[in-house]
């Protein structure tokens, strides 16, 4: 391992998690004396690690410098961005700032792990954090979960923009839109390093708005008039989740869910007001048997195949409160996950063993909350960066996004496709990488 020289003009950006891979997204910024880090995520066990739940980002680098780091920074409160925070925590109690909807699914989180003395702190976006070398300003985003925002950082060497998880949607659920104004603001002071998510960098166009997804789900519950409906999706899209429960009001259905992360989430989001379900119209699981086949819809976790999910439970009828029958209609409502697809389509023929109807794969019940090229493109255009380093995505996806930054004429030079642990180092005029710090996989 090549250690780095020490230079403290430069600014030097690390990932512990996130590129090479899909999942586990945690970037370190440190500057003089000071260190923050962005996100802090996990990822789902492979199929050879028997017994182990979740992988998280080896921190090594962190513990050792525990004096300087100022806060960790939450772009968003999905699982692959937050679900590391409570091992973390256990060993450094740093503060944590995010959003109103991803500070209240983190302290669901921490309250599992009976972890109460987190340092929590609710921002705003375009709020800014001040630190004595850094500023930390939050800046709106579109996602497939409310309260998303990019992260900007900004010091006397110039502006670091992390984009965290993005789509540009002009038609969002919420109706708040990404804050375009202000990254051009933020292009004409000239943003010196650019990372930018790298998801879907080998999709072409632009990916369809939330809102088309509706259509789809409406056309679904016409059809299936006489049937059970059981929906399984990300707790966490909570878009999602509302335009199900719309439907679901359109046809005079009541709605239960099912699984520990989907009902943990409903209650916050309810709770904090990003959700929208009429009086009376949820109801408990155990009371869907006092309903007919139509009056209903089941809520699900499941949309990966996880082996312990619920919709995974009721296909292998191991599941305590609901057994799949005949007639009953299944959509799947999301995309497999890189190195998921083996589960899902375990789960999905023991269910038409069972008799129901399963709708998967199909672009009406699902559209993903990342940005395809010509989104991408677009951010580049607005942000106008110095330096650019792709971030979130397998090497292909970092790979193909290097290459439409060059296509957008930015010198091959100033491109970083970097793996997890090397040291980019980074002032007004050059940047290079010049070692590595410790990283890997931490197994739980």
């Amino acid at each position: 391992m090549r250690l780095f020289r020490k230079n403290t003009n430069k600014i030097k950006v690390m990932a512990l998690g996130g590129l090479n891979e899909i999942g586990k997204n945690m970037t370190v910024i440190e500057y003089k004396d000071e260190i923050i880090v962005i996100d802090a995520g996990m990822s789902f066990p492979d199929d050879e690690m028997l017994g182990v739940d979740v992988v998280i980002p080896d921190i090594s680098y962190l513990i050792k410098n525990k004096d300087k780091i100022k806060g960790i920074f939450i772009t968003h409160g999905h699982e692959d961005h937050i679900g590391a925070l409570p091992y973390i925590l256990k060993k450094i109690n740093i503060p944590i700032y995010g959003a109103k909807l991803s500070i209240g699914l983190i302290q669901v989180k921490l309250k599992e792990h009976k972890i109460n003395n987190a340092k929590l702190n609710v921002v705003s976006p375009r709020d800014i954090i001040k630190l004595s070398h850094m500023e930390v300003e939050f800046i709106k985003n579109n996602h497939s979960i409310p309260d998303a925002c990019s992260i900007a950082v900004h010091t006397d060497q110039g502006i670091i923009y992390h984009t965290g998880d993005f789509k540009i949607d002009l038609t969002p659920i919420d109706g708040e839109v990404m804050d375009i104004h202000r990254i051009c603001e933020l292009s004409k002071k000239g943003v010196l390093l650019l990372l930018a998510e790298s998801t879907n960098a080998e999709q072409p166009g632009s990916t369809m708005s939330e809102k088309t997804v509706g259509a789809g789900l409406d056309d679904l519950f016409r059809k299936a008039s006489n049937s059970r409906i059981i929906v399984a999706t990300f707790a966490s899209n909570i878009h999602r989740l509302q335009q199900i429960i719309n439907t679901a009001e359109k046809f005079n259905r009541k709605v239960a869910v099912s699984g520990r992360s989907m009902v943990n989430v409903v209650a916050v989001a309810t709770e904090l007001g990003y959700l929208n379900i009429p009086d009376n119209m949820l109801i408990d699981l155990n009371d869907i048997s006092k309903y007919e086949d139509n009056e209903v819809v089941l809520i699900t976790t499941g949309s990966q195949g996880e082996p312990m999910s619920a919709l995974a439970r009721m296909a292998s009828a191991e599941h305590k409160k609901v057994e799949i029958k005949r007639g009953d209609l299944i959509i799947i409502s999301a995309h497999p996950i890189p190195g998921n697809e083996k589960l899902i389509s375990k789960v999905i023929n023991s269910l038409f063993e069972k008799g129901a109807e399963v709708v998967y794969d199909e672009s009406d019940i699902h559209v993903s909350g990342h940005a395809k090229q010509e989104e991408l493109k677009l951010m580049h255009r607005l942000v106008r960066p110095k330096f650019f380093m792709p971030a979130h995505g397998e090497y292909r996806m970092l790979k193909i996004h290097a290459e439409l930054a060059e296509e957008l004429g930015m010198p091959s030079q100033n491109i970083f496709v970097n793996k997890t642990g090397d040291v980019l180092e980074i002032d007004r005029n050059s940047a290079k990488v010049t070692g590595t710090i410790p990283t890997g996989n931490v197994l739980v």
